[in-house]
């Protein structure tokens, strides 16, 4: 070959050459035109359909249909998968990750409530699960590393997407605060950075869309570290999956698409791309009503072993007594929380005695998960109220500090707040027109302890005399709250608790020892409206 043919065979070389990587980049570009991104949070062990869930069956079969019709489906969870409703409790959650490994999950966040149950139990939740939990905040003091993976990347034919979990702060206190004693929740600008350097991570491994999956919410209290606070500060997110906070969200933020379904599996999550955007098509109760036959079966066995064990009657509802969170229990009295404390207490003096009784009770809202219907009360429905198993204690303190954790525990009114003080043989009043004073945050927590106990709250009586702010009482909780957990911080300070008695009773306990022994199986309509022991000026 002369020269004059080596530079023609050399310019055509070249000219194939880039032809050739035109095209591949035309081939391997991309492509999400019939990809569907299906979502769910804050299931929460609601996995059966009925008149208000959509259930695990239809959901499973949505995802086999869009898959007949030529969707690429990926199928994500924002977390609080295994704790919440009796189902979920009976097996500790084993039954939920079943059901995902079965409608085929690709990815989780970790919740808040993953870690009820204890760590030991999360490990082995995670070990069953045929998909990944994940979670980039939250780091093990002991190794310094991040407690499971912090990001995944779905490879695909038609596209590289990486998905960062992230775990909202207020795990620290929203969960029974020893089972997380040995992690810590980044908040913050450090969230802001951590989550900044694992999307650049993946933006670096040439991921063509990021997925947050964030078990974060947009509570005030949980204020620079909210979905909206990373999305702001952190670049390259192109969908934030919410969780927590248990609201419906269909919102561009910044450039990023940023969703929620409420909770309970009320609605499921349907993520398309249309016209070169990410666009929510949020599925509603009763649009599809067809279920997956396996998934239903695997449902209703595990309704079954419930349904075998826990199924004896224990008394009649003459009314309803709603469970609800907003409004409700998170947020004013209610008749559920008056009849749940009233409950506690009585059966904790049984064992107390006379002399030695308890002058009040508070149950923080959030313990309370449901409520009553009207007609037959069976022990699964007193464990669906009182899931988690809380231990009873009943502390000795003074009534400054009493003020102090009621004030504490409503800094947020008329927002939820999980540890809003359902009470007993205590009456108070929250005045909504003056601000909470912040004094200093508690330790381990997002929340603030009053500058001035007494400017917002004035507490009228307990064990029925007049309230004495350097009186002692002793008031009956559960091991949550003696542990500080949600807004209790305050009851870990040092001597904050005089003294200290494990009464040796669930809260269930004391729910069905009042309704047999107490009521005699009638919960009668007195308890189908407030008792007025929580009075709001607003």
């Amino acid at each position: 070959m002369n020269q004059k043919g080596y530079e023609i065979f050399k310019r055509s070389l070249y000219s194939f050459l880039v032809v050739f990587l035109l095209l591949c980049q035309t081939v391997f570009a991309a492509d999400f035109s019939k990809v569907m991104i299906l979502h769910t949070n804050d299931t929460h062990g609601f996995v059966m359909g009925d008149d208000k869930h959509i259930g695990m069956p239809i959901i499973s079969q949505i995802k086999k249909e869009m898959e007949a019709k030529g969707y690429n489906v990926i199928m994500l969870d924002a977390g609080d998968i295994i704790q919440g409703n009796i189902l979920a409790k009976y097996d500790k959650g084993q039954s939920c990750i079943k059901l995902m490994n079965s409608i085929g999950y690709d990815a989780a966040a970790i919740g808040n409530h993953e870690f009820d149950y204890g760590l030991d139990v999360l490990n082995e939740r995670m070990r069953e699960a045929k998909f990944p939990f994940i979670s980039s905040n939250i780091i093990d003091n002991n190794t310094e590393n991040t407690f499971v993976k912090p990001y995944t990347i779905l490879e695909k034919e038609y596209g590289k997407i990486g998905i960062i979990g992230l775990t909202t702060p207020e795990t620290k206190t929203s969960a029974l605060p020893e089972n997380v004693a040995t992690l810590n929740f980044l908040e913050g600008k450090v969230l802001m950075a951590s989550t900044q350097m694992y999307v650049s991570k993946m933006i670096a491994e040439k991921c063509d869309l990021i997925i947050a999956l964030g078990h974060l919410g947009s509570k005030d209290s949980c204020m620079g570290s909210r979905s909206e606070d990373v999305i702001a500060n952190v670049n390259g997110i192109d969908i934030f999956i919410d969780g927590h906070d248990h609201l419906v969200k269909n919102n561009i933020v910044g450039h990023a698409l940023q969703v929620e379904t409420g909770s309970f599996t009320e609605h499921l999550g349907c993520i398309v791309y249309e016209d070169g955007k990410w666009t929510e098509k949020m599925i509603s109760l009763g649009e599809y009503t067809r279920a997956d036959r396996n998934v239903e079966k695997l449902v209703n066995n595990a309704s079954y072993n419930v349904d075998l064990h826990l199924s004896t009657i224990v008394g009649d509802a003459v009314n309803d007594m709603s469970g609800e969170f907003m409004p409700g229990l998170r947020n004013q009295e209610m008749a559920m929380g008056d009849f749940c404390s009233d409950a506690i207490l009585w059966q904790s003096n049984q064992i107390l005695g006379q002399d030695k009784k308890a002058d009040g009770c508070i149950v923080n809202g959030g313990a309370i998960r449901t409520g009553f219907n009207a007609g037959k009360i069976k022990v699964k429905d007193i464990q669906s109220v009182f899931p988690f198993d809380n231990e009873m204690w009943v502390l000795t303190i003074k009534g400054s500090k009493l003020l102090e954790i009621i004030e504490a525990s409503t800094q947020n009114t008329p927002s939820a707040m999980g540890g809003f003080p359902q009470v007993s043989g205590i009456e108070y009043t929250l005045n909504l027109t003056v601000p909470y004073q912040k004094g200093p945050q508690y330790p381990r927590s997002m929340y603030y302890a009053p500058s001035a106990p007494g400017s917002r709250v004035t507490i009228n009586s307990v064990g029925g005399k007049a309230f004495d702010p350097d009186a002692e009482y002793r008031i009956v909780v559960n091991d949550f709250i003696k542990a500080g957990g949600d807004s209790y911080t305050g009851l870990t300070a040092k001597d904050a608790i005089i003294s200290a008695e494990n009464l040796g009773l669930l809260d269930s306990e004391c729910l069905q020892k009042y309704i047999t022994d107490r009521l005699h199986g009638k919960i009668t309509p007195e308890y189908s409206k407030v008792q007025g022991r929580i009075k709001i000026i607003s």
